[in-house]
């Protein structure tokens, strides 16, 4: 039998675009890089990757949001090229950490694994009142404050908040599923 001690949860993160993976830990990584190092061919030789692989995955993801992420820049007679994040590169960056962080918070708790004997349904229902929207690239924080009173904060999708029409001011409910939520005391 398996315990906390010799095993570990684990996930993967990717950010979707229209129901199709955009970036994942190795996108990430490529953003991060070029950040860092200025220039998407200094990036790829950090990360042990052909310039052209590089160019071609920035290119993927340009072409499915319809937005520059990375800006590059011709050199002169002082020197060579370079390449940018733009701000949506940043925000895409930044979203991605957060919920990887995020995650990897809720995972290495291992009290939140420890109880066993909860049952959870979807019954588990919040009613209350939509405090603030803040919309990203992708993603979408809720954040709603429940009749109790207090705030809690869904991370759904941007598109979902469209579809819904959520607004600051709504009167709406949080249905809480059993893996994706974990508290503990």
């Amino acid at each position: 039998m398996l315990n906390h001690k010799t095993h570990k949860p684990s996930c993967k993160v990717w950010i979707e675009h229209n129901g199709k993976p955009l970036i994942g830990k190795g996108g990430a990584e490529i953003l991060q890089t070029i950040e860092k190092e200025n220039s998407l061919s200094k990036a790829a030789k950090t990360l042990g990757m052909s310039y052209r692989y590089v160019w071609n995955y920035i290119q993927e993801i340009q072409n499915a949001i319809q937005q520059p992420i990375v800006e590059t820049y011709k050199g002169g007679k002082s020197g060579g090229g370079g390449a940018k994040l733009t701000d949506l590169g940043k925000e895409l960056l930044d979203e991605y950490k957060q919920v990887e962080t995020y995650l990897n918070q809720v995972l290495s708790e291992p009290r939140g694994w420890e109880v066993k004997s909860v049952k959870l349904s979807a019954r588990n229902q919040l009613k209350g009142k939509v405090v603030a929207v803040e919309k990203g690239i992708i993603t979408a924080k809720v954040k709603l404050e429940i009749q109790t009173p207090a705030v809690i904060t869904a991370v759904i999708t941007k598109e979902a908040v469209e579809d819904l029409a959520i607004k600051e001011g709504d009167e709406i409910q949080a249905i809480v599923k059993s893996t994706e939520i974990i508290i503990g005391k």
